[in-house]
């Protein structure tokens, strides 16, 4: 027996022998530090089982969760042109966008569906912040005016999940538009006396919050999401003052009159179940008769696009 048949063959056996651990199995809290199984966090819907820090969670996995049996079909929106502007900082950003679609799977910044939530019909959109920032491009602002005007014609209301860092910068003026338009959106639901919820979750911030974001009939927040127009650092470094502990979160808001509720990711179903049973009409629930939640495994379908108007 030698050095190489006591330790080189070993050593070599093992880096041939070796399994590979998949990287993506375990995430850690950015509020505690806990390392967390991840289909322990998926199924407690990304919120910590910690410490119950709200993690960002997509809108497809949302509205899993979200509708009656996970069912629900997806309302096409009409497609903006690519690039308007011809932008180009570092990149071009036709290649952001093809690489934040590869990166989410998603062809947007909004997807727009509906189904039930607690036997109430209803047309939903999210935003997802993992796609630029959940910026609110043209096509957001198609999003919403395809979702309300699906609403109307269906005579349903609207639930939105807001999540942006703002208007999209790639776009310039023609994101900012988006703002009345998105104004215009939420006025057709108003007329037709639909009811308009929003859920703002952590960031809603920007042109954001100052249009379709803070129109609901009925706002509720997620626990300590950010909610605010320019960001409290601005703030700070403009009036040159601390700002009070908490400030622009949405336990302050609530506080000062700005939101309705704010409720823990896991309650938001049986909460919207309520408002919406409400708002319509319908008799209150009984939790026994109510269909099961969705799963990760939920059935999905595509309505054709809105037709275009104006």
């Amino acid at each position: 027996m030698n050095w190489i048949t006591n330790y080189v063959r070993p050593k070599i056996g093992s880096l041939f022998n070796r399994r590979e651990v998949p990287e993506n199995l375990w995430t850690k809290c950015d509020e505690c530090g806990s390392m967390l199984f991840h289909r322990e966090i998926s199924e407690n819907l990304n919120v910590c089982t910690q410490c119950g820090h709200h993690m960002p969670i997509t809108p497809r996995a949302r509205f899993e969760a979200l509708f009656d049996g996970g069912a629900f079909a997806e309302v096409a929106v009409e497609q903006p042109l690519t690039d308007p502007l011809q932008f180009r900082d570092q990149k071009k950003y036709p290649d952001r966008l093809r690489a934040a679609q590869r990166q989410t799977g998603e062809k947007e910044a909004m997807l727009v569906a509906e189904g039930e939530v607690g036997q109430v019909g209803i047309v939903a959109a999210g935003q997802d912040f993992s796609f630029m920032a959940g910026s609110m491009g043209m096509y957001v602002g198609n999003a919403i005016l395809a979702a309300a005007r699906r609403a109307v014609e269906l005579k349903r209301p609207l639930v939105l999940f807001s999540a942006a860092g703002g208007a999209r910068m790639q776009e310039g003026i023609l994101s900012l538009m988006q703002m009345p338009r998105t104004t215009v959106a939420v006025e057709m639901l108003k007329e037709a006396g639909l009811p308009y919820i929003v859920v703002l979750t952590h960031p809603t911030t920007g042109g954001v919050t100052a249009s379709y974001a803070m129109l609901g009939d009925v706002q509720i927040a997620e626990p300590n999401a950010l909610i605010c127009f320019a960001g409290p650092r601005v703030i700070e470094q403009t009036i040159r003052e601390k700002l009070p502990e908490g400030f622009q979160r949405a336990e302050y808001l609530l506080d000062h009159g700005m939101l309705d509720r704010v409720t823990d990711r896991r309650k938001m179903r049986e909460e919207l179940t309520v408002v919406l049973r409400m708002l319509t009409g319908m008799p209150a629930a009984v939790q026994a008769d109510l269909p099961a939640p969705g799963t990760s495994e939920g059935a999905t379908a595509t309505l054709p696009p809105p037709t275009a108007q104006g």
